[in-house]
């Protein structure tokens, strides 16, 4: 086999592979505490979702519709929530947690969430720990059903 046998389709799957890529914003720590302040769990809502194998899972979410971030230009960009929503939190000593953005709450002092869908464990991070917070659609497939 030749070598340009191998590397075009690692170029063609990378190309593949780049446009396809996940979009990602930033929420501005400030603009995170106001836009979810009260966010607990005494707000959710019932919801059934659909994963991309067909399973049906019911669970509550929480209500918000929008998601107000920045683009990698600092442009002012929208993203309406989903299931398939991902929500990444960098803090103290660059630890990192990846919550689903419906299965998170916040209080005045913490945000508790979600890190799997399939063994549903939770995870609660200090409020003041967060130093970057970073959002994006995971392409997973999940949706909302009625």
């Amino acid at each position: 086999m030749t070598l340009s046998k191998i590397i075009f389709p690692i170029i063609i799957f990378s190309g593949i592979a780049g446009l396809t890529a996940c979009k990602t914003y930033t929420i501005p720590v400030d603009s995170f505490k106001r836009q979810f302040q009260g966010m607990d769990s005494g707000h959710l809502r019932p919801v059934t979702t659909q994963s991309p194998f067909g399973g049906r899972s019911n669970y509550l979410t929480n209500r918000i519709d929008s998601i107000f971030c920045v683009d990698k230009k600092g442009q002012p960009a929208v993203l309406l929530n989903g299931p398939s929503i991902e929500i990444r939190f960098t803090y103290e000593d660059h630890k990192h947690t990846v919550f689903y953005f419906d299965r998170m709450t916040v209080d005045s002092v913490s945000v508790t969430g979600v890190t799997s869908r399939i063994l549903g464990t939770r995870k609660t991070i200090p409020l003041n720990s967060i130093k970057k917070i970073e959002v994006q659609n995971g392409q997973k497939k999940y949706s909302y059903v009625q």
